[in-house]
């Protein structure tokens, strides 16, 4: 028979799923669980300076891994703190598992000290959340929450402990099952063989994958159907590293800032076969008007994603690489000389801005030059800005390239957190997070956390003194009235970087900015290289937001 305080309980549920790190910050809500972790043998913490920066850590953990993540927040503002990375999470499908203290349940709803309704705030950006209302309940939310948060389409679970639910005495007389991923649901053969039908039919078809392509691994299977079927593949910005960058039938990242010859070729084909995609206005544009010409067969494993923004011709409910492995003895090889002849006169009338080689003149060079210089098993981690597209578009991706950006919910202060995260759950790979001065100052505060953890972590600033893309669109789109966008304070990164013991370095005015570059990334250990950008430089092309993705603006032809 054990005895154990809520607390102890939960710190042995999370070392039983096998949790080894939790990131987070204590308070007077959530003490009695901090009081049981210090106790803990298999569980180290690591101390964050802001609540949103422990959940962008755990995301980091998560997004590497595969497996879920937990991170911890106080009542009152350390749960609002962190519930922007939580619905980071919810919307780029990463399994968090969120533990939050609570004022005590005599106290709930009495505008107590520190209390906020976490429970009704964090309904519509989780997969699903708890209110613990006695410490014996912790014996079967616990090992629910990691099976809701793996299952199906991942996502975060917030668990809301009041205090004295953390005090409370519970016996019990064995630990229950650990929480696990349920069986993917099945997908229907009849389904396979309408698939197989339009597919042979096609005559301009397209293969669009998304992020769920990368959660099921299901990266090689795409690229095999592809060259099988003579199928050429765009990505969305989560599905970018499923096929190599430089594969011929690949045309890169669709929407609104796709290479202009991308969006033009999709406004041509007759079928697109989408895989675990969700239709992001990002990616389509004016979805009334996107693929106009084309049936869609789409592929997902979450049900609530089939026909929300796009009926299809014929949804499967399943996991991608499950459904593709059952495909690919169906089809028949096909060439469709007369298709990809138009994709590549489409390349010729259009051709791509992205460098075929790494330099220092644009940021898209240099870009391609840090990709070159990181290698192939490197993770890349984005801030939200300029730089993020850039990186989208020039960045030398393969399969086997960590890529964690916030695609979904677009958070600036995302990359240093996440960028650490993904550090500590791989120590041997190196991490490079491209970041801008305006997404750096947001969570800038967690230098001192990769100092502390002692991270490899390189953060490529692309300082351009502005909001870069809120400058960039009310140039276009409000007649160049940049209220609001241009930070007049010039910020000493470098001195405020050496001020949290990480090692700098600055290209502005280097004589020699690769051998600068090649030093840096060759550092283990937090490092920031600083780069200077024009304010002008533009991310080329750009479909205005609303518009349909045939009206490109800029980026016409830099053959």
């Amino acid at each position: 028979m054990f005895s154990m305080t809520g607390a102890q309980v939960t710190i042995g549920l999370l070392e039983r799923q096998g949790i080894r790190t939790i990131a987070g910050i204590p308070g007077g809500a959530n003490l009695p669980l901090y009081d049981a972790l210090s106790r803990s043998t298999r569980i180290r913490h690591v101390l964050t300076r802001h609540e949103q920066g422990a959940g962008f850590l755990a995301q980091g953990m998560a997004r590497v891994t595969g497996r879920p993540a937990v991170c911890f927040a106080t009542s009152g503002p350390g749960a609002t703190n962190i519930l922007t990375a939580i619905a980071d999470a919810k919307l780029d499908s990463v399994p968090v598992i969120c533990i939050t203290g609570q004022v005590p349940r005599a106290m709930i709803g009495t505008d107590a000290f520190q209390e906020v309704d976490t429970y009704g705030m964090s309904i519509p950006i989780t997969k699903h959340n708890f209110l613990v209302r006695q410490a014996r309940d912790l014996l079967h939310i616990i090992p629910e929450a990691f099976s809701i948060a793996t299952s199906g389409r991942p996502g975060p679970v917030l668990i809301d402990i009041p205090r004295d639910v953390q005090l409370e005495m519970v016996d019990f007389g064995q630990w229950p099952e650990i929480g696990e991923r349920e069986p993917v649901p099945a997908y229907f053969d009849g389904d396979l063989d309408l698939a197989v039908e339009m597919l042979n039919s096609a005559r301009r078809p397209i293969l669009w994958l998304g992020g769920g392509v990368v959660a099921s691994g299901a990266g090689q299977e795409m690229l095999t159907l592809a060259e099988r079927l003579s199928m050429p593949v765009t990505s969305t910005l989560m599905g970018l590293t499923a096929v190599p960058h430089d594969h011929p039938l690949n045309m890169g990242m669709l929407g609104m800032h796709a290479q202009r010859h991308t969006n033009m070729a999709l406004e041509a084909c007759d079928l697109i076969l989408a895989a675990g995609v969700r239709f992001d206005d990002r990616a389509t544009g004016k979805v009334q008007e996107f693929c106009p010409q084309a049936k869609v067969i789409h592929i997902d494993i979450d049900h609530s994603e089939l026909d929300k923004l796009r009926a299809a011709s014929l949804p499967i409910l399943g996991d991608v690489r499950e459904v593709v492995r059952a495909l690919l003895p169906k089809v028949e090889p096909a060439e469709r000389q007369e298709w990809i002849g138009y994709i590549e006169a489409l390349k010729r009338a259009f051709p791509s801005r992205i460098p075929e080689q790494g330099g220092h003149a644009t940021p898209l060079e240099l870009i391609r030059r840090v990709g070159e210089l990181a290698g192939d098993s490197a993770i890349v981690v984005t801030d939200v800005g300029k730089h993020q597209m850039w990186a989208a578009q020039g960045y030398p991706f393969t399969p086997g390239t960590g890529w964690l950006t916030s695609g979904g919910l677009g958070t600036m202060g995302f990359g240093l957190p996440t960028a650490i995260g993904a550090a500590l759950a791989a120590p041997e790979r190196k991490v490079v997070c491209f970041s801008g001065d305006g997404s750096l100052l947001m969570n800038i505060q967690e230098m001192a956390t990769a100092a502390e953890q002692g991270v490899d972590v390189t953060v490529v600033l692309m300082n351009n003194a502005s909001l870069g893309l809120v400058h960039q669109q009310q140039e276009l789109f409000f007649k160049a009235n940049y209220f609001s966008s241009i930070y007049d304070v010039n910020v000493d990164f470098g001195l405020i970087a050496s001020g949290f013991c990480w090692k700098t370095w600055d290209l502005a005015g280097a004589a020699d900015p690769d051998a600068v570059l090649g030093e840096a990334l060759a550092h283990r250990g937090p490092t920031l290289i600083h780069v200077p950008v024009d304010r002008d430089e533009k991310v080329w092309p750009m479909v205005p937001p609303g518009a349909a993705n045939r009206t490109m603006l800029g980026g016409e032809c830099h053959a």
